[in-house]
């Protein structure tokens, strides 16, 4: 029987694993993010409980209206999951109907259900912040509600792109 070399084995599988797992961390502290949907505010886009893959957000400059973000809110004080309506310096107007207006033009919002009618609200995005609403429009606690319905473009963390739970859901998010 060979006697076990420890240099080769340390070599041959120790140095490996560890530059693999060092690799691991890296990508999953800067690249991408395992994000927790604990609540229906997303409905049907996102189902409670779903557990998303989305890519860390460095250059805020470059958030695109109509796609999903996580991000920090201070004044919850908990990491919320929201689609992007209102960019920098624009005006966000929803109506009773429970249409929403960017500078006086209906936006098309497809992914909207349970559209909350009676609710309405003129919003003045600052520069340098957003403005996220949720899907399920009479199940989410977004930006109309808050104290401060306005993100700082720093406490957006990242944009949700896949679905890796539920199963049933697994894809790309649309």
């Amino acid at each position: 029987m060979e006697k076990l070399d420890f240099k080769k084995f340390v070599r041959g599988w120790v140095l490996p694993l560890a530059a693999e797992v060092v690799a691991l961390l890296l990508i999953f502290n800067f690249v991408i993010n395992i994000t927790y949907v604990p609540t229906g505010s997303m409905i049907p886009t996102i189902e409670e409980h779903s557990v998303l893959l989305s890519m860390r957000v460095y250059d805020t400059d470059h958030l695109e209206r109509g796609n999903i973000y996580s991000f920090q809110s201070d004044e919850l004080e908990k990491t919320l999951i929201k689609r992007l309506v209102g960019l920098p310096g624009e005006t966000v107007r929803i109506e009773e109907s429970g249409d929403v207006y960017i500078n006086d033009v209906l936006l098309a919002e497809p992914y909207v259900v349970n559209q909350e009618v009676g609710y309405t609200g003129t919003f003045t995005v600052p520069e340098g912040c957003y403005f996220f609403l949720g899907d399920n429009r009479s199940g989410s606690s977004d930006a109309r509600v808050w104290e401060n319905p306005y993100i700082p473009g720093d406490d957006v963390m990242s944009r949700a792109v896949f679905t890796l739970f539920p199963l049933g859901d697994f894809g790309i998010l649309k």
